[in-house]
């Protein structure tokens, strides 16, 4: 039998079962190739110390510094009643700040030996506020001893790498782990084209790993980072020019609308002109449907921007062209919405087969889980017949049940909310692939559309229709300013008495269910912070605090579908002023007269959310208000991401700084396939030169040697990236 190559080699045969056991669970790390591709996140120099000004909350971080004081004080709990309990504060600087570390318990012992004032060392933990100063609970440290043999030998040189890591495996034993790897580096197979290496001056593979991980010099780190950069962003976009080569071979039915069909008179009846933006992006779909191979278009558009208006317009195409078209949305409130607004937008349109219906009408359905077996039924024969030229569901659509006549476009909403299966599943349902339109409403900047959404043509909208109303956005500091809060719900309740509504948006249901999972904490373990606000406490607390007298009431993902459309259509009809939420009102709601939305706990969201939950105030013509509430300290990063969203309205501008806050983010949807992030080097907000030139390099070489039969080593490297979740990944795309 071969040996196993080096590369794939199990690390539980190098490092032993409990190192390889963590490392595979924490950090998705299998082999040897695995744990040599996991990069260091920076290097701290010897001599120098680190950022404690800058540490950002909620982290697992690894800190260099010195400690400054250390004290021992006791105290009585319902452990050590007598006053017995201990707990060390040991205060550590770097020359930029100051941090705190607090150790309880027989924990104490050790450390209050070890961390005596003037020591040098490396410490680990997770960053937590605690009386509004920044603490690290229990951190794990490695003391800095210039001369303890071990620590030279593994920090060699004067670069130290800090890694990725986790609570249970620090950054120093990562790299002791390496330093066993490293002599297998030498038998990486290198994927990038001998000539296209050269041609850029990037050095072999073996050798940028070799300087990643044991740099000498910062040129070193600067080789290695350039060279690694290139694979990365090489080897995904040969993955994705071979997927849109093997699209372009595909058979499809062209599907153009008719001069005097259900389209002319649809955009006959609208009540106003579409924007340019809309009238444009409408002609690049029209032109993709038309052609004999799969459109794959990806529509994004500013929340509000009218993205739904132009993807009716494709479908009533398909439909004028004698197929059907389906959308698939990730929620029954969602479905629902969307189901209401097409058949307002379509009138009589939208009543084919009934007794008012207009000449060229069309049966629109709707599909989902909750649906009563009659009414499903019925469905299910409009879409089998063809009677149903347009359909709107959630998964229910996929299941093997539903049949179309002639299924010719699917249109997908907020792609990211999809598993891959499902939108291949009902890929599958047309009798040759139907064209795909996705939609949107999160600005993706061009870099991360040409990495994530490579197989797609991208669309984008960024006008906002006439008559929509600017939205105000403010931090509000609970902790710091508790009367900003007071004045918020005072906002709250003028908007009220001006005949408009309000959202107040939570983290967390706040049932059993979740709440359980709030309280699994040790008594001393002060450092953690408070469960996040819940929707049920926060809309009783309202309902008899500062909105009493007020119609409140509820809407959260574990309620039963039917209660969550009501809850929804009273809402809409105005009869609840405040809707206290969690995101499943993120996308798509559309309640015209609601001007103001509070987001609880804000920082608990990321930017791109709070953007989209912030675009479903300011719908209608009044102005819109959104209050981001917060208890994190000024100097938080927290807050900082938080003062950017108040900053701007730019969708894009803020994708921006969410991209550069994630950046591990798995561009190939570790969401979607559950697989380990696959760009570990590669900044995509940074790298726009490399992956547009990656792009262009890939292209050429997949059109002159589309199964890489000349390339044996970029065939492997190409493997190992899809790995098998990731090639259905791209399959389905």
């Amino acid at each position: 039998m071969d040996a196993v190559p080096a590369l794939d080699e199990p690390l539980k045969k190098v490092l032993g079962p409990a190192t390889a056991k963590v490392m595979a669970e924490h950090l998705g790390l299998h082999t040897v190739g695995d744990l040599l591709h996991h990069y260091p996140r920076r290097y701290e120099e010897r001599g120098q110390l680190t950022h404690l000004a800058d540490l950002p909350m909620d982290e697992h971080v690894t800190v260099v510094a010195q400690v400054a004081d250390a004290r021992l004080h006791t105290f009585a709990s319902s452990r050590a009643p007598r006053g017995k309990g201990q707990r060390l504060e040991v205060t550590i600087t770097d020359g930029s700040g100051r941090l705190q570390l607090v150790f309880f318990g027989a924990g104490v012992h050790k450390p209050h030996k070890e961390l005596l004032p003037g020591t040098r060392a490396m410490f680990a933990g997770k960053v937590s506020v605690f009386n509004r100063r920044l603490q690290l609970a229990h951190p794990a440290y490695e003391l800095l001893r210039g001369d303890a043999e071990e620590t030279v030998e593994t920090w060699a040189g004067a670069l130290i790498p800090i890694y990725p890591a986790t609570a249970k495996l620090e950054s120093w034993k990562i790299g002791k782990a390496l330093q066993t790897v490293l002599p297998s580096a030498q038998e990486a197979a290198d994927p990038l084209p001998e000539p296209l290496r050269e041609g850029r001056g990037l050095v072999p593979l073996p050798e940028a790993l070799l300087k990643i991980h044991r740099p000498h010099t910062k040129a070193d780190i600067e080789d290695a980072r350039a060279r690694l950069k290139w694979d990365e962003a090489f080897v995904l976009q040969v993955a994705l020019a071979r997927r849109r080569y093997a699209d372009a071979q595909l058979p499809a039915v062209p599907r153009r609308p008719r001069p005097d069909g259900i389209l002319a008179a649809f955009d006959d009846r609208l009540p106003f002109t579409l924007t340019e933006g809309q009238r444009k992006v409408s002609e690049e779909i029209f032109a993709g449907l038309a052609t004999e191979h799969p459109m794959h278009r990806l529509l994004q558009g500013e929340v509000g921007s009218g993205k739904t208006l132009v993807a009716l317009r494709a479908m009533l195409a398909v439909v004028d062209a004698g197929g059907q078209a389906a959308m698939l949305a990730p929620t029954e409130v969602l479905a629902q919405q969307h189901h209401r607004s097409v058949t307002e937008m379509m009138g009589e349109l939208a009543e084919g087969g009934t007794l008012g219906g207009a000449e060229n009408a069309t049966k629109v359905v709707l599909l989902t889980g909750s649906m009563g077996a009659a009414a499903r039924r019925h469905a299910l024969l409009d879409l089998a017949t063809g009677e149903a030229g347009v359909v709107i569901g959630t998964h229910a659509l996929i299941e093997d049940k539903v049949q179309f006549h002639d299924l010719g476009l699917v249109v997908v909403d907020e792609q990211h909310r999809f598993g891959v299966e499902q939108r291949d599943a009902l890929r599958g349902k047309g009798k040759q692939p139907p064209h795909l339109l996705v939609m949107t409403a999160t600005p993706i900047p061009r870099t991360v559309a040409m990495t994530v959404f490579g197989d797609l043509e991208t669309s984008v909208l960024d006008q906002l229709p006439a008559g929509r109303s600017p939205i105000a956005s403010h931090v509000v500091p609970a902790a710091d300013k508790p009367h900003f809060l007071v004045r918020a719900w005072e906002r709250v309740r003028e908007e009220v008495e001006k005949g408009h509504q309000a959202y107040v948006v939570c983290p967390r249901i706040g049932d059993e269910e979740d709440g359980a999972k709030a309280k699994k904490k040790a008594p001393e373990d002060e450092a953690e912070k408070r469960p996040p606000l819940a929707v049920l406490d926060i809309a009783e607390q309202l309902a008899r605090g500062p909105l009493a007298g007020l119609r409140v009431e509820v809407l959260h993902g574990r309620m039963q579908p039917d209660d969550k459309d009501a809850v929804m259509r009273r809402f809409a009809a105005g009869e609840a002023d405040v809707l206290v939420a969690t995101t499943v009102i993120e996308v798509g709601v559309n309640v015209p007269n609601a001007t103001v939305m509070v987001i609880m706990d804000a920082d608990r969201f990321g930017v791109s959310q709070l953007h989209q939950l912030r675009g479903r105030v300011g719908r209608g013509s009044a102005p819109g208000l959104c209050l981001l509430v917060s208890e994190m300290p000024e100097a938080s990063a927290a807050r900082q991401r938080l003062n950017a969203v108040a900053s701007t309205l730019d969708g894009f501008e803020l994708s921006r700084i969410d991209l550069e806050q994630r950046r591990e983010g798995d561009v190939l949807g570790q969401a979607q396939s559950g697989t380990r992030s696959s760009l570990r080097m590669l900044a995509v907000i940074d790298d726009e030169e490399v992956i547009a030139e990656a792009r262009e390099e890939a292209t050429r070489i997949v059109a002159a040697d589309p199964d890489l039969e000349r390339l044996p080593a970029l065939r492997t490297a190409l493997d190992a990236l899809l790995d098998e979740e990731r090639e259905q990944y791209l399959e389905k795309g």
